[in-house]
C-alpha cells in the first residue's frame, strides 16, 4: 500500500480509500488484508488481469489514432515452449526491456502452445507456421529437426545406417504438442523423388521437457529426435552425433505469432523485429 502511494503520489490512507471504493462499487472483496501480508483474492486476479489487458487495449488505441509516439510501451505478454524459452527467448527478453525500459513483459512458457485464438498473449514464438488465418504469422529463424546421440552410445551399440535400424535402438521420446508420440518420419531425396519412412521407436526414458530429453542424451542413453537450436552448440564440440544424416526429418521452423489487431502495437512490432534481428545474428555468428 505505501509503494502504491508513494508510485500515485498520494498519501497510503488514500490509497486504502480508493480500493475500498472499488471493492464497494464492485460488490466483492478484492484484497485479503491481515496484520501481516495481503494477497488478491480470486476476483482480485481477475480484476488486475482485466485491467492490464484494458490499458494496453488504449495504449495501442492511441497508437492506431496517431496520438501516442511510436516509442514501445505498455504490457507485452509473451509466450513460448519451456526449453526454448527458457534458453533463447527469456535472454532476449532480457536484453529487450534494457533497450525498451517502458515495456512490462510478462513470460509464460508452457509445454503445449496455447489456442491461436485465444487473446491472453500478445506474441507467441512457436514452432512451425499456425494453419489459422486470424493471427499473423513472421518466420523468425530456419529449424531443423536432428538425430542425434552421444558417441559413447554409438561406440557401445553401433551406429544406424538406414531408419529402419533405429528399431533396434533405445530412442529417447519426448511428448510434447500434438505431435504424434514415438513415430519418427525419415525423408531420403528431395522432391518428387523424395520418399518418407516411418519409424515405431522404443525406448525406457520419455519426457515433456526438451531439456531432459537433451541431457539424457549427452549422458549416452540413447537416440534423440531435437531441434538444431537446442543441439548445435553439443554437435560442434562433438558431444552429441548427427546420426543418419542422410535423411530428413520434419521441419520446425520458428515463428513468432499474434493476432491481426496487435500489430500496429509499437511494442508487438519492436519486440517481434528484435527478436527476428537476434535469432539472424546468431545464426549468422554460427556459420563456419
Amino acid at each position: 500500500m505505501s509503494a502504491a502511494g508513494r508510485e500515485l503520489g498520494i498519501t497510503t490512507p488514500a490509497v486504502s480509500k480508493h480500493l475500498s471504493q472499488m471493492e464497494s462499487r464492485l460488490g466483492v472483496r478484492l484484497v485479503v488484508r491481515t496484520t501481516r501480508r495481503m494477497s488478491l483474492t480470486p476476483e482480485g486476479e481477475m480484476y488486475l488481469e482485466r485491467a492490464r489487458r484494458i490499458l494496453a487495449e488504449i495504449d495501442e488505441m492511441g497508437e492506431m489514432l496517431g496520438v501516442a509516439k511510436a516509442t514501445p510501451k505498455g504490457l507485452l505478454r509473451v509466450n513460448a515452449t519451456l526449453g526454448f524459452g527458457r534458453s533463447h527467448v527469456a535472454p532476449l527478453i532480457s536484453r529487450f526491456v534494457r533497450k525498451h525500459p517502458q515495456v512490462e513483459v510478462q513470460l509464460q512458457l508452457s509445454v503445449n502452445p496455447p489456442p491461436l485464438t485465444d487473446d491472453a498473449f500478445d506474441v507467441c514464438i512457436r514452432f512451425g507456421a499456425p494453419p489459422d488465418s486470424r493471427v499473423i504469422s513472421r518466420h523468425i529463424a530456419p529449424n531443423r529437426r536432428l538425430l542425434c546421440a552421444s558417441p559413447a552410445y554409438l561406440s557401445r551399440r553401433g551406429l544406424p545406417k538406414v531408419p529402419n535400424d533405429l528399431t533396434k535402438h533405445n530412442c529417447i521420446g519426448i511428448r510434447q504438442g500434438e505431435e504424434a508420440y514415438g513415430l519418427w518420419r525419415l525423408t531420403s531425396g528431395r522432391g518428387k523423388s523424395a520418399t518418407t519412412q516411418a519409424v515405431k521407436i522404443r525406448g525406457n526414458l520419455t519426457t515433456n521437457d526438451g531439456e531432459i530429453a537433451v541431457n539424457w542424451a549427452l549422458d549416452g542413453h540413447g537416440i534423440l529426435m531435437r531441434a538444431e537450436w537446442d543441439i548445435e552448440r553439443y554437435l560442434r564440440i562433438g558431444r552429441l552425433v548427427h546420426v543418419l544424416p542422410q535423411y530428413h526429418t520434419p521441419d520446425a521452423d520458428i515463428h513468432a505469432v499474434y493476432p491481426q489487431h496487435h500489430q500496429l502495437a509499437a511494442r508487438v512490432r519492436a519486440f517481434v523485429d528484435f527478436v527476428a534481428l537476434s535469432f539472424s545474428q546468431q545464426a549468422a555468428s554460427t556459420k563456419p
